[in-house]
């Protein structure tokens, strides 16, 4: 798959494309039956399919105070994207300036311009351009003039009924339901972050951490989880990631005067240096909320318990 920065000056094997535009922030399920449907398309219609998609995430340009939310950095979407059968990922920068277009303008400047688009693909609620004055009509009557079909996709829904949406996943995940927010994403939900130094206090009493920061993404309910950690040496080497059982804490650390929140995972059975590396971790299942502790002795003990927990959930989910 190709990556763009920007849409102008392209090669011409990446104009002509099935263009699937969304922020696909998760790649969840319904994106992934969204792009399975556009991969068709692209099939019959013996174009490329590439996908445009915001960064950064528009709700942070406008609303920077709000709580962090992403479900996805940019490098795991395209992992994910890539993994769906897409071409071409157009990631253009999102500013206000670039929120100023007006709809028209988008259209004719980067659709029709520089990416030559044969068919749009958008969700049946779409919205683009300046103050939002873009919509599907708007899309459906400017591609009937500029030479390019559109099609707009009804929400996608589960089996039972629920709608696969970026929303509920959050929801799920701020509950202490990764295995739900799983259901919806169709594989665990995960951080991937570089192993930076921490104070090391994990070894002083055996429990060993890898410290991760949280960056942009969502902060799901505190506590204690049940991991699989991924070193993913594909990225550099062209291997399969090698996934490890462990536990971790996701919180503030009260017991001993923690303020920022933190990812510390406890990797069992592993005794290797991987400060500097970048690691995926993935929240199989919730274990019990954080909480402050009498001293390190009892944090210990309650670690122990932790990790004999987490050892048998995951043994339960590689044998199911």
């Amino acid at each position: 798959m190709a990556i763009f920065r920007h849409s102008s000056d392209l090669p011409d094997d990446a104009r002509g494309a099935v263009v699937v535009i969304g922020n696909f922030d998760g790649v969840h399920r319904g994106h992934q039956l969204l792009l399975a449907d556009a991969r068709r398309l692209a099939d019959e219609l013996g174009a490329p399919m590439a996908v445009l998609t915001f960064e950064p995430h528009p709700r942070s340009v406008f609303l920077p105070e709000r709580p962090p939310f992403r479900l996805t950095s940019l490098r795991a979407k395209a992992h994910a994207l890539q993994e769906a059968g897409v071409d071409h990922l157009f990631v253009l920068h999102f500013d206000r300036s670039f929120a100023l277009k007006p709809a028209e303008t988008f259209v004719e400047e980067i659709l029709v311009g520089d990416l030559a688009a044969r068919h749009v693909v958008v969700g049946w609620d779409f919205c683009f351009g300046h103050k939002r004055g873009g919509n599907v009509a708007l899309l459906k009557s400017m591609g009937a003039k500029q030479g390019f079909g559109v099609t707009a996709v009804d929400p996608v829904m589960t089996g039972n009924g629920e709608v696969y949406s970026s929303s509920i996943i959050r929801d799920h995940l701020r509950e202490g339901r990764p295995a739900k927010a799983a259901e919806l994403l169709g594989r665990p939900w995960e951080i991937e972050g570089r192993v930076e130094e921490g104070d090391q206090r994990g070894r002083t009493i055996g429990f060993a951490t890898a410290n991760i920061g949280l960056g942009d993404y969502l902060r799901p309910a505190l506590g204690v989880y049940a991991v699989l950690a991924g070193r993913d040496p594909g990225v550099e080497h062209g291997e399969e990631t090698q996934w490890l059982a462990g536990v971790a804490n996701l919180g503030r650390r009260p017991t001993v005067g923690g303020e920022d929140v933190r990812l510390e995972v406890h990797l069992f059975d592993f005794a290797g240096d991987i400060y500097g590396e970048t690691l995926r971790v993935r929240l199989m299942d919730f274990i019990r909320p954080e909480k402050k502790f009498d001293g390190l002795d009892a944090l210990k003990a309650q670690i122990a318990l932790d990790c004999g927990q987490a050892r048998e959930i995951l043994a339960q989910t590689s044998s199911s």
